[in-house]
């Protein structure tokens, strides 16, 4: 179905089968997606991904995934670079957004667009700095293990408490996606913070990396990373968790890339000081 044209372009709801192409124009823009992304972005919100096409070529596309009654989340915001310029970016853009209602729709804004968001309602919050780097040699700790079924309930209220909306369907999708590391640590019968580690199209992305304490965020990177010496990690730590920027850099990882948390309205209280790591920038 078309939601909207301009001059020669059809807006249309994406589906799963055209991730790839999204996923391949986010690469070349250098924000590294992950490999397997897709299943898990669409199992949150199946009707929140569009493309727009000319003469049934993908030439734009944007997401604005709803995550309950009050918050929705923009990302993959991507126009091909020869057809910028042209009104198909915006048109893109205004389709997807009557997507979200009356939502408060977040975003992690690139730099160059942060100032064209303002200009769409949207304020800056903090900023996401990524860090990346060669993994450190690490050892896991005893207490921190893999992601369980008898742990899922648990993992999914944590991560409700650490983000702006619950998102059941997402967490269960992002911890059992093959090729995903997905890590708890416990104390007792209480979950202290959890942790993924996925593959991306330049080496190895953390995300979330949530966590009660320094302590349980440093125990869970060292998990994240143990098998992974040398290769490239990123992470994507709000500038407003000064522990978790400590973390990154004691990690021997440099940042490399910037992005400003943007809202257009007021969301629910969260657990800000346990984010050590983002989930992913196209979701939040």
């Amino acid at each position: 179905m078309a939601f909207a044209a301009h001059e020669d372009l059809v807006v249309t709801r994406a589906t799963l089968e055209d991730w790839p192409v999204i996923r391949g124009w986010a690469a070349d823009e250098g924000w590294n997606p992950g490999l397997s992304d897709g299943p898990a972005f669409f199992a949150q919100d199946p009707d929140g991904f569009f493309l727009g096409r000319i003469d049934g070529e993908p030439v734009s596309a944007i997401s604005v995934v709803n995550h309950g009654p009050d918050y929705a989340f923009l990302g993959c915001y991507l126009v091909c670079p020869d057809l910028r310029g042209r009104g198909h970016g915006l048109t893109t853009w205004k389709t997807a957004l009557a997507h979200a209602e009356d939502r408060t729709i977040g975003l992690d804004g690139v730099v160059a667009q942060q100032d064209n968001y303002r200009q769409s309602g949207f304020e800056a919050a903090h900023r996401t700095i990524r860090f990346t780097g060669p993994a450190p040699a690490a050892r896991p700790p005893a207490d921190v293990r893999p992601v369980g079924p008898a742990d899922l309930a648990d993992v999914t209220a944590y991560d409700a408490a650490c983000h702006p909306a619950e998102r059941p369907r997402f967490v269960a999708h992002w911890l059992t996606t093959p090729g995903h590391r997905a890590l708890v640590r416990r104390a007792g019968d209480r979950v202290t913070g959890y942790g993924v580690l996925r593959p991306a199209h330049d080496g190895l992305r953390i995300g979330p990396l949530f966590a009660d304490t320094p302590e349980d965020a440093r125990a869970l990177f060292a998990a994240l990373t143990a098998e992974a010496e040398g290769r490239e990690v990123a992470v994507d730590v709000p500038e407003t968790n000064t522990a978790g920027i400590a973390l990154a850099e004691e990690a021997g990882l440099a940042p490399s890339f910037e992005t400003a948390r943007m809202y257009t309205g007021p969301v629910r209280p969260y657990a800000r000081a346990r984010v050590y790591g983002v989930t992913t920038l196209e979701l939040g």
